[in-house]
């Protein structure tokens, strides 16, 4: 395996800039995943490091070796498409092992190859047939042997669980990552879905038109988001967001006062140079104040009371509810042992220390979060 480095990476049509300026290492046996609403330029990012996209400027790296212009298959990548992309004549066997016969590797190669393959996807009793003859998730796999088996320096995974259902997203998702870690493959996967983005990656790339927002582990990426965007694009239900007014050392909305002195890492010297900021809170850290009252006192709790609930939706396990905080849409991610229904009132409470401020203006993180 090999690392990649993008320096500088800049990528236009005509004069439509597609991405601007990327910077990236992803290190020797690192899964790294791009994630990003449509359009944002990470598929095509993806398709520059496998030579199917021209760059407009910079430099790409893998290994030690610059690749700018090398084609596509002198770069020893392996990609895995959207679409499969399986040869519709060939077998299975045929499509898992087409890559090697056509890099020269001997026949004994090639067998143990496709073994290794075969039994690690559970693959065997389908080698004989056709794509025509398998179901998506079938040729999904197919699509992945046939990158498995090569000795690529790194893999490039273009969306490729977008077309399967949720069910067997789910299952595909735990043979990657399983796949990935057995054999410390160097990966970039590229995704619109959060939640494949955070359960697969070392370290995520949050994209936006073009341009990295932010770079970080999963859990710094949830905890520490950069800026609005992240925070609302990372995490579902996206965390709310709800404008409040600086008055000396407190914030104001609706009708509360939360002590800016118990948010962690709080600079009030910072905080006085702005007249308004954005309180962001994720759903999943409200919890009920009845339930919560059950914790230590010594836990930098502040409570919402009396907010009106206008939707309870029962996941199973948990339940979200929806309503209104300083003239705001608001949710919360409640677990079983809270029974509000709709209509009631509830007390809902929070731990300050999760809290985090953004810059009105730039919508940038204000005041970091305290530590992951």
């Amino acid at each position: 395996m090999s690392s990649v480095i993008l320096r500088n990476v800049n990528k236009s049509y005509g004069n439509l800039p597609i991405v601007k300026n990327l910077n990236l290492e992803v290190k020797d046996g690192e899964f790294v995943v791009l994630v990003g609403p449509s359009g944002c330029g990470k598929s095509t990012t993806l398709r520059m490091v496998a030579g199917l996209e021209d760059i407009t400027q910079g430099d790409i790296q893998i290994g030690d070796r610059a690749i700018n212009d090398l084609p596509p298959h002198k770069r020893n990548i392996a990609m895995v498409f959207q679409n499969y992309a399986l040869y519709p004549h060939m077998s299975v066997r045929e499509n898992i092992v087409f890559g090697l016969k056509k890099s020269g590797a001997d026949a004994e190669t090639i067998k143990t190859k496709l073994a290794d393959v075969s039994e690690m996807l559970k693959l065997d009793e389908y080698l004989d047939r056709k794509p025509a003859d398998l179901s998506g998730g079938q040729r999904q796999r197919v699509a992945m042997g046939r990158a498995l088996a090569r000795d690529a320096d790194v893999y490039l995974f273009d969306e490729p669980l977008s077309n399967l259902d949720a069910k067997l997203r789910h299952h595909m998702r735990t043979e990657i990552a399983r796949i990935q870690h057995q054999y410390n493959m160097t990966a970039i996967y590229v995704t619109h879905d959060q939640i494949e983005a955070m359960t697969l990656g070392d370290r995520v790339v949050v994209m936006r038109d073009g341009i990295v927002e932010q770079v970080g582990s999963p859990m710094e990426i949830y905890l520490q988001p950069a800026n609005t965007f992240v925070a609302t694009f990372i995490g579902s239900p996206a965390m709310n967001l709800f404008e409040a007014k600086v008055d000396g050392e407190e914030l104001v909305f609706d009708k509360y006062r939360i002590p800016a002195t118990s948010i962690a890492n709080v600079d009030l010297n910072v905080l006085a140079s702005h007249d308004t900021v954005l309180v962001g809170i994720r759903p999943d850290f409200f919890e009920d104040s009845a339930l919560s009252l059950q914790r230590s006192p010594s836990d930098n709790l502040f409570a919402f009371d009396d907010i009106q609930v206008d939707l309870v939706e029962n996941l199973g396990f948990d339940k979200e509810i929806m309503f209104t905080l300083g003239g705001e849409n608001a949710k919360a991610r409640l677990d079983l042992r809270s029974h509000v229904q709709r209509q009631e009132t509830i007390s809902l409470s929070v731990d300050l220390n999760r809290v985090l401020l953004f810059d009105t203006s730039t919508q940038g993180m204000l005041i970091n979060a305290g530590e992951v």
